[in-house]
């Protein structure tokens, strides 16, 4: 890849993965904060009604683009359960807070992660194009895992508005890497936000199978997610020494 001159990485199951139980217990959290905030409701019939909620959300999100966020699927949830609670009231926003403390105790970095990074700072921009409805959680985890100096370019959907695979946010990453966009090339493991999303937006694809071939969700949380795969040739790697080799 001689013409390349900057790279893109995805963050979930590209940089890092959630165990299993993330989710879980970030809903466990979230709930503990709302009673602590003076919200009276049954726990269970939350859980039942949040996931529920939270996936109407993301399929909407999904569709048009447009990003989402998770204040707005706590209020729903309240509002169902008869608590008219306002998606900007102080109260979730605390609660949020507590939900996605619990991704600092879940997260964990790919092997290699930080090796690879290192290696390739030195002859490519880099950048970091993340799918998270909550941005300052996700620059939190860039930073507590001591990633953000390796980029030159953090760019969240939760800022941007947009979502993968929305194009303008595969043109907002070009233009922040201010290079050519054919020397771009973007890794991620998501094959049509990732993967099918920067082919269209004219970046060459790299699809990174770490969390697929060890059968980690691709979305924590979403375990019964219908996978749309790309009907062209991409380069696939299953891990960083794999990626090195190509570059």
């Amino acid at each position: 890849m001689e013409s390349i001159k900057a790279i893109g990485f995805d963050l979930f199951n590209t940089l890092i993965t959630a165990d299993e139980g993330a989710v879980d217990e970030a809903v466990r959290r979230l709930i503990g904060r709302l009673h602590q905030e003076g919200l009276d409701f049954d726990d269970e019939t939350f859980c039942s009604i949040y996931r529920k909620t939270s996936l109407e959300f993301i399929a909407r999100a999904e569709r048009n683009g447009i990003e989402t966020h998770n204040r707005f699927w706590v209020s729903a949830t309240l509002q169902k359960l008869g608590l008219h609670i306002n998606p900007d009231d102080h109260r979730i926003a605390y609660a949020l807070v507590s939900y996605f403390s619990a991704f600092f105790d879940y997260c964990h970095l790919i092997p290699k992660t930080v090796s690879m990074l290192d290696c390739v700072r030195s002859e490519y921009r880099l950048a970091m194009l993340s799918n998270f409805t909550h941005a300052p959680a996700c620059r939190a985890l860039v930073n507590y895992f001591g990633l953000s100096a390796f980029f030159d370019v953090i760019l969240v959907s939760g800022e941007l508005g947009y979502r993968k695979p929305h194009p303008d946010v595969f043109n907002r990453l070009v233009d922040k890497l201010n290079v050519e966009r054919d020397s771009v090339i973007y890794v991620g493991d998501n094959p049509e936000a990732d993967v099918i999303g920067a082919f269209n937006a004219g970046i060459k694809p790299v699809w990174f199978t770490y969390a697929k071939d060890k059968r980690i969700e691709m979305v924590p949380g979403e375990r019964d997610r219908e996978v749309i795969k790309p009907e062209f040739d991409v380069i696939t790697v299953r891990d960083w020494d794999s990626f090195l080799e190509i570059l």
